[in-house]
């Protein structure tokens, strides 16, 4: 079957606010953001693309315009079920305030269980992501061929979700998964189980720097919710 190429958007406004966009409107990549969708052509270079499929939010739609620009004949297809989770009453808050809400803590340790307040629940986000996958792979396989490679540009927890799926992993672990933006996770997928052969690729180590504040996601073992800046 196919081989999905699943990009993260590039860094934005929000991220590096520390707000969580959700579904915000108006929420555009950052001059970062704008450079890092320029360098993902020349990434992406030795990889014959069959089609782009993108979550409708801004974000990820200017990630893939520079990929659209520079293959003719690509067209982008959008898709709202790879969309942001809808973090619903939670949107458009910053992240330092939410740490103290008490539904944090489930989200953390038992996102199976977490729906946020107006919006949907982490099981429902996963769930519709993987359903999208599952029948683009189909798309792309029946017109393409199982050996072709598309890209699909998404946010930070749906492609943590995704990752999970693929590994076979409880949604309650997916918090130990990280993708930083504009990066690269590739998951090849056959009849009978699907390989990881990426994962959060930005092709820059200086992430993986000590930031002499404790190790972990944020410092402090805790996963940034909506997926975090990157790396300073």
């Amino acid at each position: 079957m196919a081989t999905l190429i699943l990009v993260r958007h590039g860094r934005s406004t929000a991220n590096t606010a520390g707000v969580l966009a959700g579904w915000t409107p108006g929420v555009f990549l950052d001059e970062r953001g704008a450079a890092q969708a320029a360098a993902l052509p020349g990434r992406l270079a030795d990889v014959p693309v069959a089609a782009v499929v993108s979550s409708p939010l801004e974000r990820c739609l200017q990630t893939m315009q520079p990929l659209l620009d520079a293959r003719a004949g690509l067209e982008l297809q959008s898709d709202e079920r790879i969309g942001e989770c809808h973090y619903g009453d939670w949107s458009g808050r910053k992240l330092a305030e939410l740490a103290d809400e008490p539904l944090m803590e489930v989200v953390q340790r038992h996102p199976s269980a977490a729906a946020f307040p107006g919006g949907e629940s982490m099981r429902a986000m996963q769930a519709r992501a993987v359903d999208a996958v599952r029948e683009w792979n189909a798309r792309i396989d029946a017109a393409h061929g199982e050996d072709a490679a598309y890209v699909m540009c998404s946010h930070g927890d749906i492609i943590k979700s995704l990752v999970a799926d693929a590994l076979g992993m409880h949604l309650d672990l997916f918090q130990r998964i990280h993708v930083e933006p504009c990066s690269v996770t590739a998951i090849r997928y056959t009849r009978t189980r699907p390989f990881l052969l990426r994962l959060g690729d930005t092709g820059d180590f200086g992430s993986l720097a000590p930031r002499g504040n404790g190790g972990g996601n944020d410092g402090g073992g805790t996963a940034v919710v909506g997926g975090g800046a990157g790396a300073p």
